[in-house]
């Protein structure tokens, strides 16, 4: 699995821009005018890691699979949305599907780009968006709880408790997004159930223009303020320049180019970073004369867990994985010699995979 991002925003700040440069593609219309884009854009994108690479050299394998993850381009949002204004309703119910939320916002001066609030106001536009989901979601739990309630003199299987739906409900009658309460483990278990909009991880990725990009400016540094007090992540992206980098396809242009803009890395590999901070993951691999492969699951995922990613046998039937770190098996020079020198270990079910373990899982069928 890799993870499922929903690109969320006002119309007009660089949306369906982004999610075309981020997956190579075209597919998501991006125009001069609001609502351009209705039903979300959904595409997939392989996960640039320098390690699978490495490790397909050493195996000499027939395959390198690198793990993916999902961009969704989510219709825009305007005032109301909670209400149906817009396209809100369509896109409420398609931010239910993500794992985590980007936020675009408008961080550039451009007279030949509309806003659709006619100001460059990006703490404004966030707040529009935050108070469209928290509305949403105040909603939603009030009329759980009062199903809830008519319901309470028969016998309740609920996988939601009372207590839990009245603690969000006071979380959101004081501004507070869901992400921002504390829960208990089972409260935790029900807030997964649930998928209440304000629970998403959020990041702000502020669409600057290209001399900004690594300082910023006046107008992503108030973002950098707001997410600070919401406990979110934010990167300078500059879409356009997102957009000429996807159409390099030589990796000496590209390095090029890059240092030219001053730039690190490109925006996509900046956003996966930062979203797999967020979401708590990581990367294993499997290699091999076959293939090599990367595998994205949770921190402090068990060994027979990870097993299961590749299929449900291998969970079921685990007896052990033959474990070695990256760093080890380069140095080593493959599994052989790695087995020579001891640095493999033979893990066991409450084994808790790390990030870069390369493994072999024995399994009964």
């Amino acid at each position: 699995m890799g993870f499922k991002t929903g690109i969320i925003g006002l119309p007009n700040v660089g949306k369906s821009t982004l999610f075309n440069a981020l997956t190579k593609s075209k597919s998501a219309q991006a125009a001069n005018f609001p609502f351009c884009t209705i039903d979300p854009n959904i595409g997939e994108v392989m996960v640039p890691d320098e390690r699978l690479l490495q490790l397909s050299k050493i195996s000499i394998s027939k395959e390198t699979i690198p793990t993916k993850m999902t961009f969704i381009d989510i219709a825009g949002l305007v005032k109301g949305a909670s209400k149906g204004e817009g396209l809100g309703n369509k896109f409420l119910a398609n931010i239910r599907e993500c794992d985590a939320l980007a936020h675009v916002t408008r961080c550039f001066e451009d007279e030949n780009v509309t806003h659709v609030n006619n100001i460059i106001d990006p703490v404004a536009d966030i707040d529009i968006i935050n108070t469209e989901l928290l509305l949403a979601d105040l909603e939603s739990v009030t009329k759980q709880i009062e199903n809830f309630k008519k319901r309470s003199a028969k016998k309740n299987d609920e996988m939601l408790s009372l207590a839990f739906l009245e603690k969000v409900l006071g979380l959101l009658e004081s501004g507070t997004p869901v992400r921002q309460g504390t829960f208990s483990e089972e409260e935790s278990r029900m807030l997964y159930l649930s998928q209440f909009l304000t629970s998403k991880p959020i990041l702000f990725i502020c669409n600057v223009d290209e001399n900004s990009i690594r300082e910023g400016n006046e107008h992503s540094k108030k973002v950098e303020a707001l997410a600070n007090n919401l406990e979110a992540p934010t990167l300078n992206i500059s879409v356009s320049i997102e957009q000429e980098l996807s159409e390099i396809s030589d990796e000496k242009e590209l390095k090029e180019f890059l240092f030219e803009m001053g730039m690190d890395s490109t925006g996509l590999e900046k956003l996966i970073q930062t979203g797999y901070s967020l979401l708590g993951l990581c990367t294993y691999f499997t290699s091999g004369p076959k293939e090599t492969r990367a595998w994205t699951i949770a921190n402090s995922t068990l060994a027979p867990d990870a097993a299961g990613k590749i299929h449900t046998d291998f969970k079921k039937g685990f007896i052990r994985a033959e474990t070695v770190s990256y760093s080890d098996f380069l140095s080593a020079g493959g599994w052989l010699k790695a087995k020579e020198s001891g640095k493999v270990r033979s893990e066991g079910k409450e084994y808790l995979v790390k990030d870069g373990d390369i493994m072999n899982f024995l399994f009964s069928s």
